[in-house]
């Protein structure tokens, strides 16, 4: 699902008071951590995620992983953290705008 500007806008908004719910350590992105993404994408939809350490290639293909593996959408990365989406078909909890 492809969000569109004004959809990434709105996101970006809300995700501004959120707390990184996944901090990744020195091990990276793992499977574990992809697992327990997967479970905060489901409840929260909106998830901020603190990356670890490492040059900006690093953190990008950590980046990458993570919205890959959960199926989800990159709405903003600033330094350190990314803000990744993910509808819930079953029970969506945000109203996007059009």
């Amino acid at each position: 699902m492809a969000l569109s500007p004004s959809q990434r806008r709105y996101l970006r908004s809300l995700a501004h008071d959120l707390h990184p719910v996944i901090l990744l350590g020195n091990k990276g992105a793992t499977d574990a951590v992809l697992k327990e993404l997967d479970l905060a994408l489901t409840h929260h939809e909106l998830v901020k995620v603190k990356l670890s350490g490492g040059d900006k290639d690093e953190r990008q293909a950590q980046i990458d992983f993570l919205a890959d593996g959960t199926r989800s959408e990159n709405v903003q990365e600033i330094g350190h953290v990314v803000v990744l989406f993910r509808r819930n078909e079953d029970e969506p909890k945000l109203a996007l705008p059009r």
